[in-house]
């Protein structure tokens, strides 16, 4: 068993800067072979900043490093997939941020693919690694919350409030006299993980989306634009284990990053995560039980954060450090695989019955497939 594993970071933006470097900065078992960016000048600063061995301005070669054992996809959406299925085909392990595709069918061909090649993927749902979230799950998994009846899931801030902010998650071409689907997209995959990470697989769905909002700035574009931006999603969960959900995602919600709060409800128990940046506090979590209904805080105690972090720490750092450690981990020590690219394709197929079931007024049923 190797004791470092070769990491190579391709697009060296502030996501990279905030979240993803410095995570393999802080793990003692990562050797960063590389970071590459189209922008030289970038990739050079980024590659100086976290202590990378070798500087790339065409992914491809990074992707053939000899050194690189494991690539990390941290670009723009359109090449997260033909990004990654070039390390898969390269026999490289491979994190992508989401989503993988906005399809689900090229997705789930991925997943299969690596699968193929023997190479472990992870999708970078970044919520699935908040220590908070991740003590419901243990709790759920050791029947303290006994059975599940009910999972709510919300992710809303008001990142998009002010009109005025640039909006940049526009397609070229879309008809923006129709309904695009945007906070269900880039916020609800997020809520559909962990609400199926948590409760299991989506049985039917039933949704309402809006455009609250009618005229906003467009990046790259002069003045207020007309164009019909769904900024507020809701969704009616029916699990196919007969558990119920309640999904929202909101654009327009007043609160602060990043906005996310996972209510669960059990026979024997309920817990509530918040992972709010509030106070100079990354997240809290309480839990009340049948017989005491207060909830109380809970503390998840040091050994539940990655190593130097604190919930002081800023939350893309805590959580991508956490993030980084698991997959490290399984792929240096063959530990069973956790938010793969499947569960990515999975999260799409949910995504996308949501706004069939918003268009066509009615109830979706989600295909019965597995990994």
């Amino acid at each position: 068993m190797s004791t470092k594993l070769g990491v190579g970071l391709i697009g060296a933006h502030t996501w990279a800067d905030k979240a993803h470097l410095p995570g393999y900065k802080a793990h003692e078992r990562v050797d960063l072979i590389a970071v590459c960016d189209l922008d030289p000048d970038r990739a050079k600063a980024m590659g100086e900043k976290y202590g990378a061995r070798k500087v790339y301005t065409d992914p491809e070669k990074l992707i053939a490093d000899p050194d690189v054992q494991m690539v990390d996809v941290c670009t723009p959406t359109h090449t997260h997939l033909p990004l990654s299925l070039l390390a898969i085909e390269g026999g490289k392990h491979v994190l992508s941020e989401k989503p993988l595709h906005t399809e689900a069918a090229p997705a789930f061909d991925a997943a299969a693919k690596a699968d193929a090649k023997g190479v472990r993927t992870k999708l970078g749902f970044t919520f699935r690694y908040s220590p908070a979230v991740r003590q419901i799950k243990k709790w759920i998994d050791d029947g303290t919350l006994g059975e599940v009846f009910h999972i709510h899931g919300f992710e809303q801030n008001s990142q998009w409030l002010d009109p005025q902010e640039p909006l940049r998650q526009i397609t070229p071409g879309v008809d923006r006299n129709s309904l695009i689907p945007a906070s269900i997209v880039g916020y609800g995959s997020h809520l559909i993980d962990l609400m199926r990470w948590l409760g299991g697989e989506f049985g039917s769905v039933a949704s309402t989306m809006k455009n609250f909002i009618p005229e906003r700035i467009v990046r790259g574009e002069v003045g207020l634009q007309k164009i019909k931006v769904e900024d507020g999603a809701v969704a009616l969960v029916e699990y196919a284990n007969g558990a119920q959900g309640l999904l929202q995602t909101s654009y327009v919600a007043v609160g602060n990053y990043p906005g996310v709060e996972i209510r669960v409800y059990g026979s024997k128990g309920a817990a509530v995560a918040r992972l709010i940046s509030e106070f100079g506090t990354a997240e809290t979590l309480k839990i009340a039980k049948a017989e005491a209904v207060e909830f109380i805080p809970y503390d998840v105690g040091p050994e539940a954060l990655p190593p130097g972090t604190t919930l002081n720490t800023p939350w893309p750092e805590l959580y991508y450090r956490n993030l980084v450690r698991h997959f490290v981990d399984e792929i240096l020590e063959d530990r069973p695989q956790e938010c793969t690219f499947f569960d990515g394709a999975k999260s799409q197929e949910i995504v996308d019955a949501i706004i069939k079931a918003h268009f066509e007024r009615r109830w979706v049923d989600l295909p019965g497939r597995h990994a």
